[in-house]
């Protein structure tokens, strides 16, 4: 495989994060009207006259996304024509290139005309399915080369269970993280893990029943993980790749508790507040990575039967006497 191409999708790969990390940081910091009510346009102006940080970190954000926009697009046409054999190239492609482009029209909608906090929630994990996708494309082109292989892996229907529960589950705590974010929500509680360890109730307000709701999302999926990788530990060593995987994914849900509990006791410490941003998005790329998995398991058990079979026709076999 070229290298050019290899190194096209690790870039791209390394840039979709910067533009998850610069989408969070927009919002923590306020900055979303940064430029105004103008887009693509800074304030109406092509070159901005009046800066400030706000405006910097908005029109940083534009500019690295719109870059990525056009990688993105190069990735998936060069990845369709040099592995577009491999069954999942193309739907990866188109996956990668729409998402990005719907999350910048999402983002744009938002600046000119103003959105609803629940519906600018799912501008994140729209960034995060166009991430996961570059980044499965990222794998695949160095498959090819047998530098990362899984062609081989066998998964039970009750880890398959787990895997789709867990990923589909994790878009659901993305969204109520997003969601405590664009709500202003993150210090209405005070306390971690209840809202106020001296005196638990309920939630008496929308802002605590959307911290909360989070809280409760989030450490859900911890214990589901926790379980997982359980299972991974004591069935799967003889599969490194479902085996890291898991241990990669408990590791980074672990970090992510931690991150979560810190930005509470910080005061909502920006580089903490990212560091949330980042677990979040490493771990929904890994969990990506066991989807493909799965969606490849029926035809490497059927693989794996026929190669038993010939296997077993062979030991039959009785060579004449010479």
């Amino acid at each position: 495989m070229k290298r050019s191409l290899k190194w096209l999708a690790v870039l791209t790969t390394i840039g979709m994060l910067f533009v998850l990390l610069g989408g969070a940081l927009v919002t923590k910091t306020d900055s979303g009207m940064g430029c105004g009510r103008s887009w693509p346009l800074c304030n109406g102006e092509f070159v901005p006259t009046d800066i400030t940080p706000e405006l910097v970190i908005e029109l940083a954000h534009r500019l690295v996304s719109g870059a990525l926009g056009f990688m993105v697009l190069v990735l998936a046409i060069w990845s369709w024509k040099a592995i577009g054999h491999i069954r999942e190239t193309k739907f990866l492609a188109f996956l990668s290139f729409f998402f990005i482009l719907l999350q910048g029209l999402i983002g744009a909608a938002a600046v000119v005309w103003g959105q609803n906090d629940f519906v600018l929630a799912a501008h994140f994990g729209i960034s995060l399915i166009s991430f996961a996708a570059v980044f499965l494309l990222t794998l695949l082109i160095f498959e090819i080369d047998k530098k990362f292989n899984a062609e081989k892996v066998i998964i039970d229907k009750r880890m398959n269970f787990h895997i789709i529960g867990i990923t589909i589950y994790s878009f659901i705590v993305v969204y109520t993280g997003a969601l405590v974010r664009h709500t202003n929500s993150s210090l209405v509680c005070p306390d971690w893990p209840l809202c106020v360890n001296t005196s638990p109730s309920l939630p008496d307000n929308l802002y605590q029943w959307v911290q909360m709701g989070h809280r409760a999302a989030a450490g859900l999926i911890f214990i589901w993980i926790a379980y997982a990788t359980f299972v991974a530990v004591r069935h799967y060593k003889h599969q490194p790749v479902v085996y890291w995987s898991w241990i990669s994914s408990f590791v980074l849900v672990s970090l992510q508790v931690i991150a979560g509990a810190l930005v509470i006791f910080s005061r909502l410490n920006l580089y903490i507040a990212l560091a949330h941003a980042f677990f979040i998005s490493c771990l929904f790329g890994v969990l990506s990575y066991l989807i493909l998995l799965v969606s490849r398991n029926k035809k490497n058990a059927i693989a794996l039967l026929k190669q038993d079979k010939v296997d077993a026709e062979s030991r039959k076999y009785i060579p004449p006497a010479q």
